[in-house]
C-alpha cells in the first residue's frame, strides 16, 4: 500500500470531517426534540372517542423508522425535499444536506425517545407523588422535579447516540454530499488507489467516535461522582 499519494488530499478529508460533524450535530439536535415529542405522545392519555390517537401515531412512526433502512430513508427524504415549493430555489447540495440531516435525525429520534423513557422511569414514582402533593401540576412536576434528575441518566446515552449519528452520516454520500465517505470515493477516483482512501477515512471516523466516546464516559463518571456527595 502507498499512502503517500493519498496524503496530498488530506485537506479534502478535513473538509469532509467538518461536514460530517455538522450533519451529525444538526441531526442529534433534531433527534432530541422529536424524541422528546415522541416520548410525550407515547405517554399521552388524550383520547378522541376512546382512542389514543397520539400513542398510535407515535407507535406507527417508531415502527416505520426502525423497520426501514436508513439509506432508504435518506433517499426518500431527498425526494420529499425536492417536492417542496421552494426546493427549486435551493442549491442541489443544500437540499441534499437538509434531506440527510432530516432523515438521520428522525431515524435517531426513535432511539432518543426510548432513552427519555428509560431515564424518566428510573426516577422513583414517589418523586412525582411528592411534587403533586405540593400542588404542582403534572407538567410542572416533570419540568422542575423529574427532568432535572433524569437528565443525569439521559445525557450519557444521548452522547452514545451522537456517536451512532456520526457513523450514520456516512449514508449522506449517496446524495453527493462531500462528507468523509464521499471524500474517500473522490480520492479513489483521483489516485486510482482503492484501499488507502478508505482506510484514511476509517481512521478519521475512528478518531471522531473514539474521542467522543471517551468524553461521554468521562461525563458519566463525573455525574456518578456528584451523586455520591
Amino acid at each position: 500500500m502507498d499512502f503517500g499519494v493519498v496524503m496530498r488530499y488530506i485537506p479534502m478529508f478535513f473538509t469532509g470531517i467538518k461536514l460530517t460533524i455538522f450533519i451529525s450535530i444538526a441531526a442529534i439536535f433534531i433527534a432530541v426534540i422529536v424524541g422528546l415529542l415522541i416520548y410525550f405522545m407515547k405517554a399521552s392519555s388524550i383520547k378522541i372517542g376512546g382512542f389514543h390517537f397520539l400513542r398510535v401515531i407515535a407507535f406507527a412512526f417508531i415502527e416505520i423508522m426502525r423497520g426501514t433502512p436508513l439509506l432508504l430513508q435518506v433517499l426518500i427524504a431527498y425526494v420529499l425535499v425536492g417536492m417542496l415549493p421552494m426546493s427549486s430555489e435551493l442549491p442541489s447540495n443544500f437540499a441534499a444536506i437538509i434531506a440527510s440531516i432530516a432523515a438521520i435525525g428522525l431515524n435517531s429520534s426513535v432511539y432518543i425517545a426510548e432513552i427519555f423513557r428509560a431515564g424518566i422511569q428510573s426516577i422513583p414514582k414517589g418523586q412525582m407523588e411528592a411534587a403533586r402533593s405540593l400542588g404542582l401540576t403534572h407538567l410542572m412536576a416533570m419540568r422542575k422535579v423529574i427532568m432535572p434528575q433524569a437528565i443525569k441518566n439521559i445525557l450519557p446515552a444521548i452522547g452514545n447516540e451522537f456517536v451512532a449519528d456520526i457513523k450514520g452520516s456516512s449514508m449522506a454520500y449517496v446524495l453527493g454530499i462531500a462528507e468523509l465517505t464521499f471524500t474517500a470515493k473522490v480520492v479513489q477516483g483521483a489516485t486510482y488507489r482503492g484501499l488507502e482512501p478508505l482506510i484514511v477515512s476509517a481512521v478519521f471516523y475512528l478518531i471522531l467516535t473514539f474521542s467522543l466516546g471517551r468524553f461521554v464516559g468521562w461525563t458519566e463518571r463525573r455525574m456518578q461522582q456528584d451523586d455520591r456527595y
